[in-house]
């Protein structure tokens, strides 16, 4: 059986369910490569709107697998390997929702971290713990908590490697929901469904907006999303959505 599997639970909407669970899904290269290579075919996929990531009740992923990790040297193949199947899920242009049941550690943090949305149950646990292996998150865990958190908050837990409840990553803005135990896929579903309803292209120039003005001055950000903001105005998609309002109906969204 697949170590990710592929499930298509409603219209518009694609799951991708981790499947090592005798290793608390803990992301070894062919995870990875498997993850990828589900973007990439989900990415020419016009019928898929959004994709909810999740794993099980006991772990979303627990991690990269160490095993793996242990036998690496610094010129190993696996690292540029490894690098380009992170990218596959970053070039991803649709929303993606992390459901996190149990441990998100490590990669597994870094996973969800990729996710624009982070649905958690109420006894997740998530962090980044790899300076007690001594080595540091290398997928992206001191860039994107900091981005989260802030510097001093991301600090305090990459430093020391602690665990953080669902209740403190939603305090410190690291999870957007936190909802009862066995909740989190339920819900990230429901969210994703509302989501897949909606005008992809608008869905795709929030997202394209967010992410790339993060790391653009004031100025220039402000300016990506006036551009977004007009060029949305040539859709079909925005003549119906005005339409529906101004005559109160429910509106017919195509994508164009």
């Amino acid at each position: 059986m697949s170590v990710v599997l592929l499930e298509r639970p409603v219209p518009g909407v694609a799951l991708l369910r981790l499947n090592r669970p005798d290793r608390l899904n803990a992301l070894n290269m062919e995870t990875r490569v498997t993850l990828a290579s589900h973007f990439t075919q989900l990415a020419s996929d016009e019928a898929v709107k959004c994709v909810v990531i999740t794993g099980d009740e006991k772990a979303f992923a627990a991690g990269a697998d160490v095993t793996e990790l242990a036998e690496r040297t610094p010129t190993d193949a696996a690292f540029a390997k490894t690098r380009a199947a992170w990218a596959a899920i970053e070039r991803y242009r649709r929303p993606i929702i992390a459901a996190v049941n149990g441990f998100a550690l490590g990669g597994g943090c870094e996973l969800a971290m990729h996710c624009d949305i982070i649905v958690a149950g109420e006894g997740a646990k998530l962090g980044q713990p790899e300076v007690k292996l001594g080595i540091m998150p290398g997928a992206g865990g001191t860039q994107r908590l900091v981005r989260a958190m802030g510097k001093f908050a991301a600090m305090r837990w990459l430093l020391t490697g602690d665990l953080l409840s669902a209740a403190d990553a939603q305090a410190l803005g690291l999870v957007s929901e936190v909802v009862p135990d066995g909740r989190a896929l339920p819900h990230a579903l429901e969210m994703a469904t509302r989501i897949a309803a909606l005008p992809p292209l608008a869905v795709a120039a929030i997202k394209e907006a967010v992410l790339l003005g993060a790391d653009l001055p004031l100025e220039a950000a402000l300016r990506l999303e006036s551009q977004s903001f007009q060029m949305l105005f040539a859709t079909e998609d925005r003549a119906e959505g005005m339409r529906a309002f101004i005559e109160k109906r429910k509106p017919e969204f195509k994508g164009r």
